[in-house]
């Protein structure tokens, strides 16, 4: 079964590394194409946005394709998105670029996560979905330390090393995954499960989550300047310590949800980050005290993703790819509207890149009591797009707990 996950998760890597390495390149693309650091995050933003909205309509529109032909074409998408990126020589070009890369990798998470999940039985369904999700969390660990020791160099190479991941793991796709054939819905079907309060709800408590998360994370560069004294090479330690303590969080929280309720999952993590969110400032005063605190949170944000996408999942089964579609959308406003926030409190209020850690903690508490009262909730089923359970072609139906 590992042969079959292992380019799933190789494709989520690839578009994960895709949008750290960006976030890590900033200064160099800047430079390279005459525009500053700040319009230059812009390609972020857009990147993030137009993920989150096409997330959709690509799903629809691919929704008539066994998963391993829409993996193969959202692919050939992203890696021709890359390209053209790579080769672009001009902010319009660039930004044109960012968006073609976007539409493409937004029918990629939420295909992959659906697919591990129809591959495997209820009781392994977390681990697997906590495996292929685990290439996003690898690229937060190794994306934003690869861009920061590429950003000196060329920004084009790292752009045509992330086209080259996307290949290779649509060759992998090709090779090693079987025709899985799950229920075709229209764009109207997918848009139906919002009707729902518990969908959204739960939902909400993603895009919070994420929000939080990224208030900091997007500046969390300059937020480590006082811990490191300027110093790249302390800068990429502490990257690796965080993304290492994501990665770990991650493989923790696959266990964690198949062994107990993953809304109490949530709750601990939630809280635990929350807190380390909060002292931010205290932390990063020294760079000891900096590695600690990285791991800790690190941690956390490794963890958020998986319960969210097992809960949506037993919520309505038969609207699986529905679901994560919609929770990577709502991933990824989070994500945009994280950076945002981050750059008008700074522009507008003032505020040091590590006094974004209090603020951060204050959204994910937000996210918090969102979450306890999606618990306390009397569960109602989410619109089912279809009816049939998601499963592989030819696989062996297995009742859903």
């Amino acid at each position: 079964m590992l042969k079959r996950l292992l380019p799933l998760a190789l494709a989520t890597f690839a578009v994960g590394t895709d949008g750290y390495v960006i976030a890590g390149l900033l200064p160099s693309i800047a430079a390279d194409l005459g525009v500053s650091t700040p319009a230059a995050g812009q390609l972020v933003t857009v990147f993030a946005l137009t993920l989150a909205l096409s997330a959709p309509v690509t799903g629809a529109l691919t929704g008539g394709l066994d998963r391993r032909s829409a993996l193969l074409v959202a692919l050939g998408v992203f890696v021709v998105g890359n390209a053209v990126t790579a080769l672009g020589t001009t902010y319009g070009v660039v930004m044109a670029a960012r968006v073609v890369t976007a539409v493409g990798a937004s029918a990629i998470t939420a295909a992959a996560s659906s697919t591990a999940a129809a591959l495997q039985p209820p009781e392994r369904r977390g681990r697997a979905l906590a495996f292929v999700l685990g290439g996003l969390t690898l690229a937060t660990a190794l994306g934003m330390p690869l861009g920061t020791l590429v950003g000196g160099a060329d920004w084009h190479l790292a752009l045509w090393a992330v086209a080259g991941i996307g290949l290779l793991a649509a060759l992998g796709i090709a090779v090693a995954l079987p025709k899985v054939e799950l229920p075709a819905t229209s764009l109207a079907d997918r848009m139906r499960p919002l009707g729902q309060g518990r969908v959204l709800g739960l939902l909400a408590v993603t895009t919070l989550a994420l929000l939080g998360t990224y208030t900091l994370y997007t500046y969390i560069t300059p937020t480590l300047g006082e811990a490191t004294g300027g110093s790249e090479s302390l800068t990429t330690l502490v990257l690796l310590v965080l993304g290492f303590g994501t990665l770990a969080g991650n493989i923790a929280a696959g266990r964690l949800v198949d062994r107990h309720s993953p809304a109490r999952v949530l709750t601990g993590t939630l809280a635990v980050a929350a807190v380390a969110l909060a002292l931010t400032p205290l932390a990063v005063r020294g760079l000891p005290s900096t590695l600690v605190w990285g791991a800790v949170w690190g941690v956390t944000v490794g963890i958020v993703v998986v319960p969210q996408q097992h809960r949506l999942i037993a919520l309505a089964p038969a609207s699986a790819p529905v679901l994560l579609g919609l929770n990577s959308s709502a991933l990824y406003v989070g994500i945009a509207l994280g950076g945002g926030l981050g750059g008008l409190a700074q522009d507008r209020f003032g505020l040091a890149p590590a006094e974004l850690g209090p603020v951060a903690a204050v959204i994910t508490g937000l996210a918090l009591l969102w979450h306890w009262g999606t618990t306390r909730r009397p569960a109602e089923p989410a619109a089912s797009a279809t009816a049939p359970a998601p499963e592989a072609k030819g696989a062996e139906r297995r009742p859903v707990r």
